[in-house]
């Protein structure tokens, strides 16, 4: 036989297809040109949520020998803490009888004085509970998924508040779950009000990682001492005023610089928290805006001009 007659092509099971650096160039290419889609134009975002409500029974049943384990350590905890809680109830009960007359004689003052000057009551501020049911997979950020989505009402943006202050703000919603970003995250920013002085300022979560929050851009001779409470001022329409967010820890003065480093402690149970309540933000709550009105003829012809 002759050899040209010979077939010199691989067999087909010896056939590899495009090689490994090609594939490897293809599905990078595919994976950058879907991020930046997402980022750009949230086009996975009907997909994260679909997926979201798909897995919630699988997350749910992972969750339940945690919770198993959970439940058993509290049973020979729950006695001995509810006794020293009672004893604590007991004793604040006892100081605080005759704040509580003060305080009932300061409503009725407010109410009448509300009354006389004709000022409108403060918003009311209705909210949602829901369980947090685990802390987010990426370790660089601190964010946590609680137990009410879109179906009960939760919106983007709705403020989130334990039983001491605020703690964190919902920053994406499911029909299901929702995901908090925690006021300790460096990504999140609150108007905050000194009670003491009532100075306003700006909170931001510290960047170094360390759990707390940071007033960025005060200046060294702002009045700013250790242990001031710091509330949420109102001013951004999404926080109602008056809700605790932290209380400074430590102030770092240098002469080199023009700010001072003000360093905070947050006042909500940033890491532990097993229930929360989610408010509905304020601007909700507003009235619309008042449309502004049409410019004269004369202004009209002077801009054509």
């Amino acid at each position: 036989m002759a050899l040209g007659t010979l077939d010199r092509t691989p067999p087909p099971f010896f056939k590899q297809g495009p090689s490994a650096l090609s594939k490897l160039i293809i599905f990078s290419a595919l994976a950058l040109f879907l991020m930046v889609a997402d980022s750009r134009f949230n086009i996975v975002q009907p997909v994260r949520a679909t997926l979201a409500t798909v897995l919630l029974p699988v997350q749910w049943l992972a969750m339940q020998p945690v919770r198993a384990g959970q439940g058993f350590l509290d049973y020979f905890t729950t006695l001995q803490r509810a006794q020293a809680q009672s004893e604590l109830s007991v004793v604040k009960l006892a100081s605080q009888a005759s704040r509580s007359v003060q305080v009932e004689q300061l409503i009725l003052e407010n109410r009448r004085l509300r009354s006389l000057l004709e000022l409108s009551e403060r918003l009311k501020v209705s909210g949602v509970a829901a369980e947090v049911l685990y802390d987010a997979a990426d370790p660089y950020t601190h964010k946590v998924i609680i137990s009410k989505g879109m179906a009960r009402g939760v919106t983007l943006g709705s403020p989130v508040i334990d039983e001491f202050g605020v703690l964190g703000q919902v920053t994406r919603v499911h029909p299901l779950v929702s995901e908090v970003t925690l006021i300790i995250d460096r990504d999140l920013a609150i108007p905050v009000l000194n009670v003491r002085t009532g100075l306003r300022s700006l909170a931001f979560g510290d960047a170094s990682g360390g759990g707390g929050l940071e007033l960025r851009f005060m200046g060294s001779n702002a009045d700013m001492q250790s242990g001031d409470l710091l509330t949420t001022s109102g001013v951004d329409g999404v926080y109602p005023p008056g809700l605790p967010v932290a209380r400074i820890d430590r102030i770092e003065r240098r002469a080199e610089s023009a700010f001072a480093r003000i360093h905070c402690v947050p006042v909500a149970l940033v890491s532990g928290v097993r229930h929360v309540m989610v408010l509905q933000p304020q601007s909700s709550q507003l009235p619309p805006r008042p449309a502004e009105p049409p410019l004269p003829a004369s202004a009209k012809r002077g801009t054509r001009s």
